[in-house]
Order: C-alpha cells, then sequence, then structure tokens
C-alpha cells in the first residue's frame, strides 16, 4: 500500500476515533482503513493503535508516531500546493532571442506590459542578429525574421515587417534626390552588414507588382542598424531601414523618404518555441502575450 495514504488514514483514525468514520472522510472502506494501519504496524514492527470492540486510543509509540506524521503530511500539503502554485502561475527565469531592431522597437515595449502583469516572471533578451539554436543554446523562445527552415519547433506568424528608403536632407541638397529606383547609380548606399549574403548585397523594392532588386556597393558598410540610422542622419548616405525605426525621423524631418510610391516586400516574422503539452505558464504567458500584440501590428527590420 502507499506509505502516504496508510499514514493519512491513520492521522485520520486517530482524530475521528474510528476506522468507519476516517474512512468515511476519506472516501473509502471502515474495512479498507483498517487494512492501511494494520499494514503501517506491520511494516514498522509496532503496534499504533489498541482497539476493543467500542472504542480505540494510540499506544505510546502511535502517539509519537502520529505526531510525526502530522508534520510529514503537513509538508506534502505545503509541496503539493507550492508545484499547483507553480504550475498556474508565471514565474522563473524566461529567456528570450531576437534580432537587434526588432527587439528595441518591436518586443520591449510587450514586454514592458509583460513583466508588469506577471511579476514573478525575470527575463533574459538577448539581442542578436545571428540565428542562434533555441533548443542548444536555452532558450525558452525566440524571434526569427525570414524563411524558416524545415523544424521540429512551434512557429506562430507575427506581423510582418517593412523597409523604406531614405536620406537626410543635407545628403539630398549636395547629391540630389533619386527618383526612381535606377537612380540610385552612384549615390551612397548605407550597407547593413549584420546578415549574410544575399541580403547585404542587393535592395529589394516593389513597384505595383514588380520586384526590383538593386544591387548596392556601399562605401560604408554598418553591422549595427541604430548606428546605421545615424549616419543617415549626418548625410552619410541613403538607408534603406525599418519603417518602425525611421518613424520618428521622418516626422521631425532628419530624413526623407525616397521612392514614396514603391515599398519593400514585406518579409515574414516568426516568434518560434519547443513543442511541448506541458509547457510552463511562464513561457504561455509570454506566447498569448507576443502573439495578441504583434500578431497584427507591422513590424520593420533592415
Amino acid at each position: 500500500m502507499d506509505r502516504l495514504q496508510s499514514m493519512a488514514v491513520f492521522v485520520k483514525a486517530a482524530d475521528s476515533g474510528s476506522f468507519s468514520a476516517a474512512g468515511a472522510a476519506l472516501g473509502i472502506s471502515s474495512q479498507m482503513a483498517g487494512k492501511h494501519v494494520s499494514a503501517l504496524e506491520q511494516q514498522l514492527g509496532v503496534k499504533l493503535l489498541n482497539r476493543t470492540t467500542r472504542r480505540q486510543h494510540l499506544t505510546e509509540v502511535g502517539q509519537q508516531y502520529y505526531e510525526r506524521c502530522k508534520r510529514v503530511l503537513a509538508e506534502v500539503e505545503a509541496a503539493d500546493a507550492l508545484a499547483l502554485n507553480h504550475a498556474l502561475a508565471p514565474r522563473g527565469r524566461l529567456r528570450i532571442s531576437a534580432p537587434v531592431t526588432y527587439g528595441n522597437y518591436c518586443l520591449i515595449p510587450v514586454l514592458g506590459r509583460y513583466l508588469r502583469r506577471n511579476p514573478q516572471v525575470k527575463v533574459e533578451l538577448s539581442l542578436n542578429d545571428r540565428i542562434v539554436d533555441l533548443v542548444d543554446e536555452g532558450f525558452d523562445a525566440v524571434i526569427r525574421i525570414g524563411r524558416l527552415s524545415d523544424s521540429t519547433l512551434v512557429a506562430r506568424p507575427l506581423a510582418p515587417y517593412r523597409l523604406i528608403a531614405c536620406a537626410a536632407p543635407a545628403y539630398l541638397a549636395t547629391h540630389g534626390t533619386p527618383r526612381t529606383p535606377d537612380d540610385l547609380a552612384g549615390h551612397h548606399c548605407l550597407g547593413y552588414n549584420a546578415w549574410p549574403s544575399p541580403v547585404t548585397q542587393e535592395w529589394e523594392l516593389l513597384g505595383g507588382e514588380n520586384l526590383q532588386r538593386l544591387a548596392q556597393d556601399s562605401r560604408l558598410q554598418i553591422n549595427d542598424a541604430r548606428a546605421q540610422r545615424t549616419a543617415a542622419c549626418e548625410g552619410l548616405g541613403i538607408i534603406l531601414g525599418s519603417e518602425m525605426m525611421l518613424a520618428d525621423d521622418l516626422r521631425l524631418g532628419r530624413l526623407v523618404q525616397l521612392f514614396p510610391q514603391l515599398k519593400a516586400p514585406q518579409r515574414q516574422v516568426h516568434l518560434l518555441y519547443a513543442r511541448d503539452p506541458r509547457m510552463a505558464p511562464k513561457l504561455r504567458s509570454f506566447v498569448d502575450q507576443a502573439v495578441a500584440e504583434l500578431e497584427h501590428t507591422p513590424a520593420s527590420q533592415p
């Protein structure tokens, strides 16, 4: 018989004064209650209860065992409550990886609201433009941009992102304003070299349904989108960058959008995590919030 169950029956029998009362309280027969106590006595090699036809009472060792059993059962109950609480409430460390610009302009605001809602969760956010391995590097979830390879991971689609071409007024005053993508030949185009070829070798723009791929031989290659934005604002060249990242610069006149009739093809954005029917509450709550907030919000990334 299960030792903890037998201990619970023994304590209940001692408290209630009979096997029948203990059995009724625990949903078992009086005979089964008696068997549990007898099994304990046999395992321990001592008598715990003196029984008569009318009453039963604890032996001296039974009294001591009873006190210890109550403490053990209370600890078990507390441990079960702790585990149940962990199963229901998001808590613990949540490790997330995302591309640098996406993390700064899209994910950070979501994480701020998530942390306020879940005060017992600690988030470790790693911003990196390389493709990380979720399992080998110990991440709970990763944001991935671009076409996905075959994987056993769960992939939840988020809103795609858009790119726009911009330049500073000072640059345009010096070098002229290109009116079509073909006019970019001879202009200083700022290169983004954090991603592997061919992304960094071509700019893609859509005119209606027509895709134009424009080779760009950049004099200035930068591996950080925010530094690239600073370079554009300083008049060092034309940037093809995140619409969300450049919005304030456009509004304040630090940059001017080029080719407003064109747009870059939208790139896929996915939230990835391991398939697990017993997903931890901290991850489940993050996935639910991230998908709810980012599924329809236009996202951007250079």
